[in-house]
């Protein structure tokens, strides 16, 4: 990469600067819709159990070129990713997220988060760190996900 275009991508970078009794205090836009995306989920995730349940999340979503890349970079295209959060919601009661770090860069936001689930009396703690690459209308096209969790 020449020096010149080195330092502009240097110059749009956002780091959301997060405050932990508080989250986060400074979002860029794709920053925004990745907490909105986080949001939706955690209210969603205890009722829904249908594949039209999450269609608050589709709203998110550029649905017919979505691609989720997973923990053991199994890949799924929108519709075999609700099913997958249909049982995934199914064996947990509620999930609770505490942000780690945000960076926005264009088109792009690493989301490192702690993720604590909730299924009955057994609490499940791991680190994620998702990588949302967006759309040009600012809708959610590709997610990779990788995870950190005790042995």
């Amino acid at each position: 990469m020449e020096n010149g275009a080195h330092c502009s991508a240097r110059h749009i970078l956002r780091r959301g600067l997060v405050d932990r009794s508080t989250g986060v205090t400074e979002q860029g836009p794709l920053t925004r819709k990745v907490m909105e995306y986080q949001e939706v989920m955690k209210r969603l995730v205890p009722s829904a159990h249908e594949p039209q349940d999450w269609d608050p999340l589709a709203q998110l979503v550029a649905v017919d070129e979505f691609e989720r890349v997973g923990t053991f970079r199994e890949v799924h295209n929108w519709q075999q990713y609700v099913q997958m959060l249909c049982q995934w919601a199914g064996s947990i009661g509620t999930f609770e997220t505490t942000v780690k770090q945000i960076t926005e860069l264009p088109g792009l936001v690493y989301f490192e988060i702690e993720e604590r689930h909730f299924a009955g009396e057994r609490t499940t703690v791991v680190n994620s760190l998702t990588v949302f690459e967006f759309d040009g209308d600012e809708k959610v096209r590709n997610i990779r996900v990788y995870l950190q969790q005790a042995r």
